[in-house]
């Protein structure tokens, strides 16, 4: 039995990321495909984590309310406040070290409710 093909744009040089489903630039996007902002408790919790990293740790930012922009923008003053790399994955910010009393005061700062969560 043969898969049905589901080929397609999946990157375009002048939109970017294409949406599978109505095959427009993801930022102008309104269908249902596009997944919704996470809805949390309005509490933005803070960890450290090591599991799957070799042993080097990673501050974890996760319940951050909004959509990819307000988190790509976030993350990118976060890492620059640390003097760090980092990532945004899955509406988790990642940034690479041990950096969570600095996370938590610029993140108080900002107006987040914050919460140290972990050990």
């Amino acid at each position: 039995m043969r898969k049905p093909p589901q080929g397609g744009l999946v990157y375009s040089t002048e939109g970017g990321r294409m949406c599978p489903a109505c095959r427009q630039p993801l930022a102008t996007c309104t269908c249902a495909a596009q997944a919704a902002a996470p809805r949390g408790d309005g509490i933005v919790r803070v960890s450290r984590e090591t599991k799957g990293r070799g042993g080097k740790a990673v501050t974890v930012i996760r319940g951050v309310v909004g959509d990819a922009a307000v988190l790509a923008a976030l993350g990118k003053r976060l890492r620059t406040a640390c003097g760090s790399g980092g990532t945004v994955k899955e509406g988790v910010l990642e940034v690479q070290g041990d950096h969570c009393e600095r996370v938590i005061e610029l993140l108080t700062r900002e107006g987040y409710s914050v919460k140290r969560s972990g050990g």
